[in-house]
């Protein structure tokens, strides 16, 4: 009976996220536009909650709660205050500048943005070569998280396997009919719904509990060293380097740079960029402190699990903990259906087009994206099943592998100096390097605490800025588009 009341759950809501996507469907144009950028209409609300649950993912619901368990609450100021705070001013400087352009030359991609002004086609197929890498162990993060998720919940009866696959097939299907339209209808449900449920998780277990005075006296009993600012772990060093990685790589996640694209004005996006940090907190809070009391609580998390699921059902109601975690899921579902589009629009705009068919029509473009959401899922889902790593190895790969590629966009936004062969040389640089330090033994993976990422980016921004001087634009450059011909606006 219990098995059957949280598949219920789970079933019914992903249900009434496709019935969504029907909806959408029905009110779409059958262009890629509309399929990727929902021809650039989205309001305040929708671009705000649609950026936010896109980001909502089995790192903020599994792995955040997870470090903050095993290594204490600090990981609240990492991902909450600093990460919120970095990007939002990411989304002005980066973001602001990305609409404009977007705006005035149609822009669909960052690769089309960068390979326009440099003019070249080996730079958009190196930036999206470059981010499809990075995106396909962030979509594997969201199968691991489901199948782990829906394994623990139902104490084996849904096996991990099924769970991950459950979940890949609701994308595929989901995207393919949804487009970016119905994905940003449902992300802002999924957003609002994860806020309420998550405050209302962390109120029910604190009543249970005794209050949060008794969680805290609880966790001081267990691990009194989570409850002084600073560790081993959280050494002044990583919580910058993993605050300023994620911030600056979230700016380039493809389903979060492409919002930039389809903001329905620029009061909409600042209004949007000014309420992010306030959206972070709320969130990230609860989900984390829930994961911090959880070490002084008498649970048992078994090796490799996480910590969430086994709270909420141990001290809520089996259909509450079902609702949560459903409502988890939908929001891995709403980050990995996104990157799905977002990737399937890299491929065929920055890879296929440039490089296999110049002449690719519209409607032959929207029907080659719906096929490679299909292609990019499947593989992505037969690598979950190969023992991949932990969450938090998967998410911090990936965010500090889009980071590498932050500081060099920013430097050919606002320096004009900055040639083709300056950016290349500056992504090929720092791109390496971190390569290096995930797979060669003999890069280190941190200098003096200072993460590999971090490091990576600086030698990006050098490469880029020392390359530029040293030579020439090419004749074809448009090195006005950035500056002079944007001035008008």
């Amino acid at each position: 009976m219990t098995l059957a009341i949280q598949l219920g759950i789970i079933v019914g809501y992903l249900m009434l996220a496709l019935v969504v996507g029907l909806v959408a469907y029905r009110v779409s144009e059958r262009t890629a536009e509309d399929f990727y950028l929902a021809s650039r209409t989205f309001g305040t609300i929708v671009l705000l909650f649609t950026t936010f649950a896109t980001l909502l993912s089995a790192f903020t619901f599994f792995a955040g709660p997870n470090i903050a368990y095993h290594e204490g609450p600090e990981w609240v100021l990492v991902m909450g205050l600093m990460d919120g705070i970095i990007f939002a001013i990411l989304w002005y400087v980066i973001g602001y500048k990305q609409w404009l352009l977007g705006q005035r030359y149609d822009y669909v991609t960052l690769g089309e943005m960068l390979g326009d002004r440099f003019a070249s086609r080996e730079l958009r197929g190196l930036v999206a070569g470059v981010s499809l890498l990075w995106l396909f162990p962030y979509v594997m993060l969201q199968q691991v998280g489901a199948g782990t998720a829906l394994e623990a919940l139902t104490e084996g009866a849904v096996p991990y396997a099924v769970g991950a696959g459950l979940i890949t097939a609701f994308m595929i299907l989901y995207v393919v009919v949804a487009g970016m339209r119905g994905i940003a209808w449902t992300d802002t449900l999924q957003g609002a719904f994860m806020l309420v449920t998550t405050w209302v998780a962390m109120i029910w277990v604190l009543a249970v509990v005794g209050g949060p005075g008794a969680a805290t006296a609880a966790l001081e009993a267990e691990a009194a060293h989570h409850l002084a600012l600073g560790s081993d772990h959280y050494t002044v060093q990583w919580m910058l380097s993993t605050a300023i990685v994620i911030g600056f790589g979230v700016a380039m996640f493809p389903q979060v740079n492409q919002r930039f694209f389809a903001a329905g004005s620029r009061t909409v996006l600042k209004r949007s960029f000014t309420l992010w940090p306030i959206l972070c907190v709320l969130l990230f809070v609860p989900a984390f402190m829930l994961g911090a009391w959880g070490r002084g609580l008498d649970v048992t998390v078994p090796e490799g699990g996480n910590v969430l699921p086994v709270i909420l059902a141990e001290f809520t109601p089996v259909w509450f903990a079902a609702l949560v975690i459903a409502g988890a899921m939908a929001a891995m579902m709403s980050s990995s259906d996104s990157m799905l589009l977002s990737g399937s629009s890299y491929f065929t705009r920055d890879l296929y087009r440039p490089f296999v068919d110049r002449t690719l029509t519209d409607r032959r473009e929207d029907l080659l994206a719906r096929v490679g959401v299909v292609i990019f899922a499947t593989a992505a889902f037969g690598a979950s099943l190969l023992n991949p790593a932990t969450l938090f190895e998967l998410g911090d790969a990936a965010f500090s592998g889009f980071a590498q590629l932050a500081l060099p966009v920013l430097v050919a936004l606002y320096w004009r100096k900055t040639t083709r062969a300056g950016i290349t040389a500056g992504i090929l640089a720092s791109q390496l390097f971190y390569l290096a330090s995930l797979f060669v033994p003999a890069v280190p993976g941190s200098y003096a605490g200072w993460t590999a990422g971090l490091v990576g980016m600086g030698i990006g921004l050098v490469v880029t800025v020392g390359a530029s001087l040293l030579t020439s634009p090419a004749a074809e450059e448009r090195r006005s588009i950035y500056f002079d011909e944007l001035g008008a606006d």
